[in-house]
């Protein structure tokens, strides 16, 4: 049973995998830079300043634990479960790669899904109210993000779906969090 569920996930991954060409291999890796999407949160931090003026440190605060939490569980998944990334997989062939990037040896699950997934549903969560539209900008980017990691060519779609679920909930967790701590920052006029 648990053979055939890698081997569905091993043929998804080759189908979505195989969609690439001169024109998408730098916009895709290139895409996964942070560096990239430096007006996007430049936005954002713009929105969340003027939605918490003063309080906008704490959100910062509470971003940057949930950023670290995120990569550090992931990390910390990966060398627990030891499942090899597809380009370090033996015997698994026909996988796209661009420029050579084929990540370190284990993929299980996705930093890159988990950690914008918790960003997006941590936003979403404080900022829904003062822009309507903040989860029609966030929820694509980090679908976008996880699935770069398959034209990468180095995680599977089940470390993707994982990351995304991992980091909706470690997002939710945060927002909640982030909230109870505001609302009692307010209550007490610090």
């Amino acid at each position: 049973m648990v053979k055939s569920l890698v081997h569905i996930d091993q043929a998804v991954f080759l189908f979505l995998n195989s969609f690439h060409n001169t024109f998408f291999d730098p916009v895709i890796f290139w895409g996964t830079k942070t560096l990239v999407w430096l007006p996007l949160f430049c936005f954002l931090f713009y929105l969340t300043f003027r939605s918490y003026q003063w309080r906008f440190l704490w959100i910062v605060l509470f971003t940057f634990i949930l950023i670290t939490l995120s990569d550090q569980l992931a990390n910390f998944a990966k060398e627990w479960v030891a499942r090899p990334r597809p380009t370090h997989e033996p015997g698994l062939t026909g996988i796209h790669t661009v420029y050579g990037y084929t990540g370190g040896l284990y993929g299980f699950y996705s930093g890159h899904a988990s950690t914008t997934m918790a960003i997006a549903v941590f936003l979403i969560l404080l900022l829904k109210k003062q822009f309507h539209y903040i989860a029609a900008i966030l929820i694509p980017w980090a679908v976008f993000m996880s699935y770069t990691r398959i034209y990468l060519g180095v995680h599977y779609p089940v470390d993707i779906l994982f990351g995304m679920m991992m980091g909706a909930a470690l997002g939710y967790i945060m927002a909640f969090l982030c909230n109870s701590f505001l609302a009692k920052l307010q209550k007490s006029r610090w």
